[in-house]
């Protein structure tokens, strides 16, 4: 199945492909792979996501927020690609989450986005290598963020 009838059959809208906040490229494209910068969780009507785990967010809020950016990710590689059918797998996701010293559940709070990313391509080219890294603080305060690299099938 492709990957814009799963977003259409699972009522996905997508958020505007953000602009980056900084001097990088939100996605570079290098033979068939497409790296794609940190994304924060930014919605359709443009509200970042806040917070640490821990403190001044819970788990769900924070997991939430990775589905969140995982959305914001689609959009940018929509946009450089002219369509998602065109990726042929999730290769590697990084995930960083904003959270308390003591907090250990990054990878549940990752899951927002690798869940997605299942929900679209498949469970095996949605399925990539991946890290959760805790950490004391983002950019613009965000709860997490997010990279990922992505197979883009041959022409």
């Amino acid at each position: 199945m492709s990957a814009e009838t799963r977003l259409a059959e699972l009522g996905i809208t997508l958020p505007a492909a953000p602009a980056p906040k900084g001097n990088y490229r939100p996605i570079v494209i290098v033979d068939r792979m497409a790296y794609l910068a940190g994304h924060l969780p930014i919605d359709v009507e443009g509200n970042l996501a806040t917070g640490r785990v821990g403190t001044t967010s819970d788990v769900e809020t924070a997991t939430a927020a990775a589905r969140t950016a995982g959305l914001s990710m689609l959009a940018t590689l929509r946009e450089a690609l002219g369509s998602l059918d065109r990726v042929e797998r999730v290769v590697r996701v990084m995930g960083f989450v904003a959270c308390k010293f003591e907090f250990q559940a990054q990878p549940s709070v990752i899951n927002g986005c690798s869940d997605l990313l299942v929900d679209i391509f498949g469970p095996d080219a949605g399925v990539g290598v991946r890290a959760a890294v805790g950490t004391n603080t983002l950019p613009l305060g965000a709860v997490v963020e997010i990279e990922a690299q992505f197979l883009i099938k041959a022409e």
